[in-house]
């Protein structure tokens, strides 16, 4: 019997608040690199401005709750305003640098804003927040940082970025945050000029330690212009690391995770060192451990008398894990979720997960309950939380302070600038 015919799907009728062209005062930022408008009593987010501006925003997306828009023309603009550093991340250019119209110590204040409010609305702490530059930033204006840069090609095959909320592609012909290297290496094979196949993936790394750089495209190594087609072809790096004052270093799959600005690994490694305190002897949860950044550090620090137990949900991640810790028998390494990990750790009974401090740099969606509550089941009397996501974070914090732990440090850093990105390292103490 055939089967009955499906009707062709209905096309999405069109927003018709898209387009529309508003006047607007803009009032506080808001997490996402946002400020806050009203009109007629509907929130818009407003990308491009400033608190305190007056301008004239176009709605990007419409709604029934809120509309977003891009501010087009500035009719007063805020003191704190300056000529965009990267103007194709403008209104309607790629994403990735929203923040480039302000300047450096007002992008910071920004950030701190939006900390200190997500802590106060989530988990009901008033807390002051500074937001530290990382080391070079001021003198580079906040440009040339990124040491790893993932690029999309159009349907020419020109290299770009998508644009904000967006699968469309803005084609480049430079990408200002990136470190002379990268930029270097992206002149040397070519990036830029429409020289690829639509729908290409390019991964550009050069690591900060000054290793041989890596282009790969689609995963595959590319050199000289063409793919690497040669067994030994390279698909990993090698990183080098100060954290309190001795040297580590870390084979790192190309296109694995690794922090982009080129001063954030030793900027988070050592404020992690320094916020779990005196570690002699002692046993340590380092729980999304990628490539052991921490774990390396942290393994230093308790000695032969104490134990580093790393989580790791990447395989290719724990296996370069494996490689940097390979002579460190204090280091033990698991792979798996970590609150799959976690539970089956307390199914089992074997102790693996105990820990006095425990270290955790989850992804943007941070921890959750579940996580929060395998923690807390430990009874640590330190927990070192670094964070990428202020929301999360102070969810976080809150799941915490049901179980008892106080906020008792946090220090925040600018390590994505001109973008609305901040990194927190929190110390919650029972």
């Amino acid at each position: 019997m055939p089967r009955p015919r499906r009707s062709a799907p209905r096309p999405r009728p069109a927003d018709p608040d898209v387009g529309l062209e508003l006047e607007l005062e803009t009032g506080p930022v808001a997490h996402g690199g946002h400020c806050v408008a009203r009109h007629e009593g509907r929130v818009v987010f407003v990308r491009h401005t400033l608190p305190g501006e007056r301008v004239r925003a176009r709605v990007t997306e419409g709604g029934k709750r809120f509309w977003r828009a891009d501010a087009v023309e500035v009719l007063d603009a805020s003191p704190d305003r300056v000529d965009p550093a990267w103007p194709a991340a403008g209104p309607g250019g790629a994403g990735g640098g929203e923040l480039s119209h302000v300047a450096l110590p007002a992008q910071r204040r920004w950030k701190a804003d939006v900390l200190a409010e997500q802590l106060q609305r989530l988990a009901g702490l008033e807390r002051p927040v500074a937001v530290e530059a990382a080391p070079g930033d001021d003198v580079r204006g906040g440009l040339g940082y990124r040491t790893r840069v993932e690029l999309v090609t159009d349907e020419e095959g020109r290299a770009g970025m998508r644009a904000f909320r967006s699968h469309r592609v803005v084609p480049l012909d430079g990408m200002p945050l990136a470190t002379p290297e990268v930029a270097a290496l992206a002149d040397a094979e070519g990036v830029w000029g429409g020289r690829w196949r639509a729908g290409q993936r390019l991964e550009l790394v050069a690591p900060a330690s000054g290793s041989a750089p890596v282009l790969l495209v689609d995963g595959v190594p590319w050199r000289r212009g063409r793919p690497d087609t040669r067994a030994n072809a390279r698909r990993a790096v090698t990183e080098e690391v100060t954290v309190g004052g001795q040297e580590h270093r870390y084979r790192v799959t190309a296109d694995g995770f690794w922090q982009v600005h080129r001063e954030a690994p030793g900027v988070l490694a050592n404020a992690v060192l320094e916020a779990a305190g005196d570690l002699d002897g002692a046993r340590v949860l380092d729980l999304y451990a990628g490539a052991g950044l921490f774990t390396l550090p942290l393994a230093a620090a308790v000695g032969s008398g104490g134990r580093v137990v790393a989580v790791e949900s990447d395989p290719r991640a724990v296996k370069d894990a494996r490689r940097n810790a390979h002579d460190t028998p204090q280091v033990e390494l698991h792979l798996g979720a970590v609150d799959t990990v976690l539970l089956d750790g307390d199914a089992a009974g074997d102790g693996a997960g105990e820990a006095d401090v425990v270290v955790l740099d989850p992804p943007r969606a941070g921890a959750g309950r579940a996580v929060v509550q395998a923690i807390a089941d430990r009874r640590p009397t330190r927990v070192v939380y670094v964070a990428c996501d202020p929301a999360a974070l102070a969810r976080d914090v809150g799941y915490l302070a049901e179980h008892g732990y106080g906020l008792t440090g946090l220090r925040a850093f600018d390590l994505f600038p001109m973008t609305h990105h901040v990194e927190a390292v929190a110390v919650l103490e029972r």
